[in-house]
């Protein structure tokens, strides 16, 4: 019989990448704003994404990023994946599998 879901190790990993990692491996340019200059915690950064011929503003600490433009945040590649691209949890996971993540 078939397992339903995914397999464990997999979304460890998936959670525990880098932001970096997760862009590069999905085949996204992003730059750092190195004008920007953190107000709440130190190492938080601003980056652009661009997607599809669009670009997000992310805020970024560590493995965490919001969206100031649409109010939105999340943690970690999976989340990430679900803004950038509009996915379902599933969608997310199985683009970056497919990405070699």
């Amino acid at each position: 019989m078939r397992q339903k879901g995914f397999d464990a190790a997999d979304l460890f990993r998936l959670r525990s990448v880098s932001l970096q990692q997760a862009l590069a491996a999905l085949g996204l340019h992003f730059r750092k704003d190195a004008e920007f200059a953190p107000v709440k915690q130190a190492g938080t950064e601003r980056w652009y994404v661009s997607v599809d011929g669009g670009v997000f503003e992310l805020v970024v600490t560590g493995t965490k990023w919001f969206d100031p433009h649409e109010g939105r945040g999340g943690g970690g590649a999976i989340d990430l994946a679900m803004h950038l691209w509009r996915l379902d949890f599933v969608g997310a996971v199985k683009r970056l599998l497919s990405a070699g993540l």
